[in-house]
């Protein structure tokens, strides 16, 4: 029997705890700390209601009903500037090595374009080696230090990208 393509949607209410456990799961896999990470971030709980704003997004990878990755684009914590961030792009086992990643951020920035965001930001952890690479391959460049404050303070490789 076929399996069903993963289908790229827009995060829906129902979303709420499975993104919550896909995001949690892998920071487990990969031994990212639990604190100054995502995986305490409050938003976890209301991932639908968080992005549910004017100039936020957030999309999920929906596998016949399972949610196997996601992430988004919001504007940047405590920063007074046209820019967004690129936020919580997790993926599970199966979804990686899909073409999925590209696909997600294409998606999340060209929805950052639409908002008129100028630049788009990225925070990640050197654990995160695929994903780093990935972002390279997509245009992001590093930086030297944080931008705005996100409160991602374990986090300690900074990207950007002009939109």
């Amino acid at each position: 029997m076929k399996t069903k393509q993963p289908i790229l949607r827009e995060i829906q209410s129902k979303d709420n705890q499975q993104i919550k456990k896909v995001i949690q799961d892998v920071l487990i896999e990969f031994g990212v700390p639990k604190v100054g990470t995502a995986y305490e971030d409050k938003a976890l709980d209301d991932m639908f209601e968080t992005y549910n704003k004017p100039t936020s997004a957030y999309y999920v990878i929906d596998l016949d009903g399972k949610i196997i990755g996601g992430a988004g684009v919001a504007q940047l914590d405590n920063y007074n500037g046209n820019i967004c961030e690129f936020q919580k792009m997790y993926f599970l086992p199966e979804a990686r090595g899909l073409g999925l990643g590209s696909k997600m951020i294409t998606t999340c920035l060209r929805k950052a374009k639409e908002f008129s965001f100028e630049k788009c930001y990225l925070e990640t952890l050197p654990y995160m080696k695929a994903a780093t690479a990935l972002y390279k391959k997509n245009g992001f460049i590093s930086l030297d230090k944080p931008v705005g404050n996100t409160g991602h303070y374990s986090c300690n490789i900074w990207m950007i990208k002009d939109l």
